[in-house]
């Protein structure tokens, strides 16, 4: 599963949810940004299950909104923030969506109590193989996919897709790079080895030949480049 995160107009800030006291929990995000209306969004990404994850979920949200509070401010200084849970796995088992909304509101009529908090999350295991036509299908697919066909498919979405296409191409190529050097180095290595090897198992068979006609061990040493050590030992 590959991810990219394009920001419009926002910052990209410290991946890292503030310590209130030497007993408080760290909580480590994986990308954090100020929208320019001064939003706050939070995207996490999940491969494995792990223990707890809707607690942490809330806790992390809930973090993102006391850490807006300085000495001194007023409520007014808090500015909506935003969850975002992509996971490989199924994480909202009591239903099958690929993607769900939560916020406050009435269990009554379903209005709204206030949209300063909203968490999402998104469900690659549970992507429907045929698109729906929405932009989030379009994205989740791009990052699922590995198939190459399917990225040039996506390029042609709309300008954002097909930079996010390109980019992930050329981190693809210096990945493909990197791991061509290595395997080329790698046989070199191996290549050297055997070399050594071999070239180690003739000077110590003429070792013996020399030994045998009881020649001098400084002559061998000088003639096979073996050790001293080496040569007693045969």
């Amino acid at each position: 599963m590959c991810a990219i995160l394009v920001v419009g107009s926002g910052a990209i800030v410290d991946p890292h949810l503030k310590k209130e006291s030497k007993d408080d929990k760290y909580g480590i995000l994986d990308v954090k940004v100020h929208t320019k209306n001064e939003n706050v969004i939070n995207v996490e990404i999940q491969i494995v299950p792990i223990p707890e994850m809707k607690q942490r979920a809330i806790y992390y949200l809930s973090k993102m909104v006391t850490e807006q509070m300085t000495s001194g401010d007023n409520y007014s200084a808090i500015k909506r923030s935003v969850a975002i849970i992509i996971t490989d796995f199924d994480f909202m088992s009591n239903n099958g969506h690929y993607h769900n909304q939560y916020r406050y509101r009435s269990d009554k009529d379903g209005s709204e109590f206030s949209d300063l908090t909203e968490l999402n999350t998104l469900d690659l295991s549970k992507l429907p193989t045929d698109a729906d036509s929405t932009d989030l299908w379009y994205w989740m697919t791009f990052m699922k996919t590995g198939d190459e066909e399917v990225l040039n498919m996506l390029a042609q979405r709309s300008p954002q897709m097909r930079k996010a296409v390109g980019v992930l191409k050329e981190l693809s190529a210096d990945e493909r790079t990197r791991m061509l050097y290595e395997e080329r180095e790698k046989a070199r290595r191996d290549d050297a080895s055997r070399m050594g090897g071999a070239d180690r198992n003739a000077r110590t068979e003429i070792a013996r030949k020399l030994l045998r006609r009881n020649r001098p061990i400084d002559e061998i040493i000088e003639d096979t480049g073996l050790t001293q050590e080496e040569i007693e030992k045969l």
